[in-house]
């Protein structure tokens, strides 16, 4: 099931993403910087081992993981946390867990689009990425 997320996807659509930045603690200068980069996401697969590079002109980041194993990400905006991922019913579910908060992540692919859809609390940011070249 994961094969289907596997590639570089493009980033063409952001909604509401400085509420979610904002919610998640994220200060106004970082946030600022993060609304004008254009992120590639690009997710490989090694064995069972699963890689999402996301690169942007202001940060690059890079997670591995094993669907099911809590695992420590230093996310972009420098936060500390316990990570698990996990694949449920064609969605890639990223659950962040630090200082008592958390916040989910979720990848689905629909009409060919990767959407990933931030959650935190009452507030709700969704990104859309297209598939890009390799």
């Amino acid at each position: 099931m994961v094969d289907a997320f596997l590639g570089k996807w493009v980033l063409v659509k952001t909604e509401n993403f400085d509420a979610y930045m904002v919610e998640i603690g994220v200060g106004m200068a970082l946030r600022n910087l993060a609304k004008m980069a254009k992120p590639t996401t690009t997710i490989t697969k090694d064995g069972d081992t699963i890689t999402i590079a996301t690169d942007s002109t202001i940060k690059s980041t890079k997670i591995h993981f094993k669907f099911g194993e809590e695992f420590e990400e230093t996310t972009a905006d420098s936060r500390k946390t316990k990570t698990t991922v996990v694949m449920d019913n064609g969605k890639m579910i990223q659950t962040q867990r630090w200082d008592g908060k958390e916040t989910t992540l979720v990848r689905e692919l629909i009409d060919d689009k990767l959407i990933l859809t931030c959650t935190m609390g009452d507030v709700v940011c969704t990104r859309t990425y297209q598939k890009g070249n390799c």
